[in-house]
């Protein structure tokens, strides 16, 4: 009993010196959507949106929707509430809209009635991805296959920012005067994965681009979400899910297989949102 007592002793100064977290808890599983690859919970009405594909990623077919899931259990509440899309993907609430990324346009949605309201196209656009506001109404739009993150300002989107140091990206989120950007990283050579990348920052003030800690390469990123001093931050490519810190270390929270997208979280609850896009499912769990 001593040998064992100090054991566990040792294992949690240990923890708490490598400042490893416990695994996160599974608390529901919600099959029966199609192809999910974006949740933004929306803690104060009880339910999250999540974008369905619902088809291939550029397939212009009208099948796209985003769908109503509850917080508390995950059942599906309404499966098809805004439809009419082609294959949404990021979403962000800004200025009482509720705006959602189409392959190439920026489609604004009545969070009331689910009718899309407006439509904004991003000419040369190829493969519009997340979606983040700041808190002037500004919207921000990732373009991960050309490097361009494009803004929606006084009725008008056009390109903000653009360059290779952008690192194809995808997972968008504003801290201050910052926007925190998650890339993809670079397309490999052919027949070989793409190369890892980490997280980046974006003076909001003059578009200065730069790692963001040591910038060691960590995976093809997808999601962001903030949580207290850190970032979690999914791989769609190798599916797994990181605590990024601000110098750039990740720690790996779990691995759940191809796939894993853009994941929402609410802190007060400490409960992240994963979609599983090539298993049709959406998972909520306990961050610890």
């Amino acid at each position: 009993m001593k040998f064992g007592a100090t054991l566990l002793a040792s294992m949690i100064t240990a923890a708490a010196l490598t400042g490893a977290h416990a695994e996160p808890t599974l608390l529901w599983e919600t099959e029966g959507l199609a192809t999910p690859e974006s949740a933004l919970p929306v803690p104060a009405e009880g339910f999250a949106y999540v974008s369905n594909v619902a088809g291939g990623p550029l397939d212009k077919d009208g099948n796209g929707f985003i769908s109503k899931v509850s917080l508390a259990d995950g059942k599906i509440t309404e499966r098809e509430w805004a439809k009419g899309l082609d294959a949404p993907k990021g979403m962000a609430l800004a200025g009482g809209k509720l705006y959602v990324s189409d392959i190439d346009k920026l489609v604004e949605v009545d969070p009331k009635s689910g009718k899309i309201i407006a439509s904004y196209d991003a000419p040369g656009s190829v493969f519009l991805n997340d979606v983040a506001a700041d808190g002037n109404g500004h919207v921000y739009v990732s373009d991960s296959s050309t490097s361009t993150i494009w803004r929606l300002a006084d009725g008008k989107l056009e390109k903000w920012a653009e360059g290779e140091n952008l690192k194809f990206p995808n997972g968008l989120y504003v801290e201050g005067d910052k926007l925190i950007v998650a890339p993809w990283g670079a397309p490999g050579t052919s027949g070989q994965s793409p190369k890892a990348a980490n997280l980046l920052q974006v003076s909001l003030a003059d578009k200065k681009v730069s790692d963001l800690g040591d910038g060691t390469p960590v995976g093809n990123l997808d999601g962001i979400e903030p949580d207290g001093d850190d970032y979690l931050v999914s791989d769609w490519v190798a599916g797994k899910i990181f605590r990024i810190g601000k110098s750039g270390k990740a720690e790996l929270l779990l691995d759940l297989g191809q796939g894993t997208a853009d994941i929402g979280y609410d802190p007060a609850s400490k409960t992240m949102f994963v979609p599983l896009m090539k298993d049709n499912k959406l998972r909520a769990y306990k961050m610890q």
